[in-house]
């Protein structure tokens, strides 16, 4: 037997994103606001990432994963919104239409507004396509961080980490934990992808080999690992690093299968579901959020676009928002692989006034121009770098000249 549920709105994902928008909605117009979640705790990554840094620009604070988590968790549930964890979003009807299951049973629940918040993952060996044997020790930084700081699993004693991102030094500091140590950090890029206080502090505090221009051409081990072959990407010589374990970090994907199952359009560059300024989806009421438009950034710049989104929500279910009036799309040329929002619209602007995107190469002093319809329209140095594995973020007022008539926009770097 299927139970039936109507809300306000609905929320799919309990992470950041989504429970700063059931808050958000709770306080500002006391929606009856349901947030589902998968997983059987809510809070989404940060509760299994156990290391301090979590909170700045949301909260002004320097928190723990854990601590953030609970904290996000508490004031959701304190506002009143309802929090339904291992709950699974199993089928999408029609609309605003979905069906769920539990440990309690089946339920059709019906939304007059939706948030998709499930976030991103990062692929892992399989997707990446690694030959070699299939060997036990081998993770991504999510997978590792659950194993440790959930589950409380054994790893190696000598790691390998593939990727020089903020989320590469995320799984060093969870190796060193798990009593791990991690010897070498392997990139593909001239430099590592993360920011130079974190690389700087990193080598000197935790002291790995960064092993530059180098990419894994195999797995080796039968039962467990023993090491990891890589090939320098300008000579062609290959090595192998003896290790135990091997973490993959980075190289971020969408939780997208609800959005393609409710037949969203999704950008071809990020896989996520095309989404204005506001967070509106090519369909009538429902919305995206989070790291799920983006993927993927930090859990408080989550936090804050569900904020954001949430308050345009409050709008559309008191009809004060007409739907995708007027959107351009946002094309973003190479070397730019996503862009986010991905359709401008004129006097909207997103969550901190950022356009965010992504980069496939490192660009010191980054020049941005838009076009639009052949003409240039604006052109901007900005003052930080823009580099592969971390969002590079561009002031939305750059787009204040764009013309709703005049076709797609162009940035190129």
């Amino acid at each position: 037997m299927v139970s039936e549920m109507h809300t306000d709105v609905a929320i799919i994902g309990a992470g950041p994103a989504g429970l700063t928008a059931a808050t958000e909605l709770r306080k500002s117009i006391g929606a009856d606001v349901l947030v589902i979640d998968r997983e059987q705790e809510a809070g989404g990554i940060p509760r299994h990432s156990d290391h301090a840094g979590y909170g700045i620009r949301d909260r002004y604070s320097f928190l723990t994963g854990p601590v953030y988590a609970r904290k996000l968790v508490d004031e959701a549930a304190s506002s009143g919104a309802t929090i339904l964890t291992q709950t699974m979003v199993t089928h999408w009807g029609q609309g605003r239409e979905f069906f769920t299951t539990n440990p309690s049973g089946l339920q059709r629940i019906t939304a007059d507004a939706v948030l998709l918040a499930t976030g991103a993952r990062e692929r892992p060996r399989s997707a990446r396509m690694i030959p070699g044997t299939r060997p036990a020790g081998v993770y991504t930084t999510g997978e590792l961080q659950n194993a440790v700081h959930l589950h409380k699993h054994k790893v190696g004693k000598r790691a390998v980490v593939i990727g020089g991102e903020l989320v590469s030094w995320s799984a060093v500091m969870t190796l060193k934990e798990a009593g791990c140590a991690a010897t070498t950090l392997v990139t593909c890029h001239r430099r590592p992808e993360s920011y130079a206080l974190f690389n700087i502090g990193g080598r000197v505090v935790l002291r790995p080999e960064v092993v530059t221009q180098h990419r894994v051409t195999q797995i080796l081990g039968r039962e467990t690992v023993t090491g990891v072959e890589v090939e320098d990407l300008e000579s062609g010589k290959r090595r192998v690093l003896a290790c135990d374990t091997v973490v993959f970090t980075g190289d971020w994907i969408p939780d997208n299968e609800l959005a393609r199952a409710a037949g969203l359009a999704l950008d071809a560059g990020s896989k996520s579901p095309v989404v204005d300024a506001l967070g509106r989806t090519d369909e009538p009421g429902l919305f995206a959020a989070g790291n799920l438009v983006h993927p993927v950034d930090t859990a408080d710049v989550a936090a804050l676009g569900g904020k954001g989104t949430a308050k345009n929500i409050a709008r559309y279910l008191q009809h004060e928002a007409s739907w995708r009036a007027d959107a351009v799309p946002i094309l973003g040329l190479d070397p730019f692989v996503w862009v986010s929002p991905h359709l401008h619209v004129r006097g909207r602007v997103p969550a901190r006034k950022r356009i965010l995107t992504w980069v496939a190469e490192p660009i010191a002093v980054p020049r941005v121009t838009v076009r639009q319809n052949g003409k240039v329209l604006a052109r901007r140095t900005i003052t930080w770098p823009a580099s592969p594995g971390r969002v590079f973020r561009i002031p939305s007022s750059i787009l204040d000249r764009v013309d709703p008539g005049a076709g797609p926009v162009e940035l190129s770097l």
